[in-house]
């Protein structure tokens, strides 16, 4: 059974191929600009912040194992309170309110039993084999690629960010913002008391798949205190992530670590800050089969 269901549920992201980066490098700008990278990442940080409501088309591939996935989603999602629905090319589809549920998801699966579930979206049976998970839906991944904490041991990576020009992506113009970080690799990492994937992927920024897969650990396992993990020292290797000159959103992020292309994700359709009805967030909303 969770093979199965793990199998349909929908992929958050996109990953085009190597060679799109040939593209980026290889067009020349429209018109040259003065932006810095300050003001780049600030703009890009406070529209994503200031989202009240996102609709989009996300197409994604990520690497899980050897192998890459791939899928389509469209993707609803009202801001403060969080509403999310997606449904991907499979017919999965995915809604989750908060105060709801119990904080469970409605997840239909397209597929044997034909019937919704309720799953913890942080859950094993959701998560799968995928990177994020589905309250991570939208940019907010993106955002804290170039966050610095606190509790972070190191911030170089996010501070690595550079504006290095612009470029046409797709026949849309696009302000590129790279990170190269050649430094990436994996340390040993001893575990403290009460230490959660979570909080050790915090420490290090270098999200929670990757301290799994490496550590064959079970997705809400707790760590024993003093375990000694594997654990990359940042997000990627080198990251791009192309922006909308006009709402300063993100249209394309790529991430390659030391084995190469890690995740990358495109956002198309996009339709920020349109009020979307709530009734768009309940199961019984037409064309649904929640």
């Amino acid at each position: 059974m969770v093979a199965l269901l793990t199998s349909f549920l929908p992929r958050l992201r996109n990953i085009w191929p190597l060679g799109a980066l040939a593209l980026l490098a290889a067009t020349a700008p429209a018109q040259p600009t003065s932006l810095t990278t300050e003001q780049l990442t600030t703009r890009m940080s406070a529209a994503i912040e200031n989202l009240k409501y996102l609709r989009c088309t996300v197409k994604a591939q990520e690497r899980i194992g050897n192998g890459i996935m791939q899928a389509r989603s469209i993707m609803k999602i009202s801001y403060k309170p969080l509403r999310i629905y997606i449904k991907n090319q499979k017919g999965v589809e995915v809604l989750w309110v908060a105060g709801q549920n119990a904080g469970d998801a409605w997840v239909y699966p397209a597929s044997f039993p034909y019937v919704t579930l309720s799953l913890d979206p942080n859950g094993k049976l959701m998560r799968g084999n995928q990177h994020h998970t589905a309250l991570q839906a939208g940019f907010g991944t993106i955002s804290d690629l170039l966050r610095t904490t606190g509790l972070r041991q190191d911030n170089s990576f996010s501070r690595s960010f550079r504006y290095t020009g612009d470029t046409v992506l797709l026949g849309r113009p696009a302000y590129v913002l790279r990170s190269v970080y050649p430094q990436f690799h994996y340390v040993n990492y001893r575990a403290g008391k009460n230490e959660t994937i979570s909080t050790v992927a915090e420490r290090f920024g270098c999200g929670e798949y990757r301290i799994f897969e490496r550590n064959s650990l079970t997705i809400g396992e707790k760590i024993p205190e003093g375990k000694v993990l594997q654990v990359p020292n940042a997000y990627g290797r080198r990251t791009t992530v192309c922006i909308d000159p006009k709402t300063y959103l993100p249209i394309m992020v790529q991430v390659d670590d030391d084995k190469g292309l890690y995740e990358k994700f495109e956002f198309l359709d996009v339709i920020a800050n349109q009020p979307i009805p709530t009734q768009e967030f309940t199961r019984d909303y037409n064309g649904y089969k929640l």
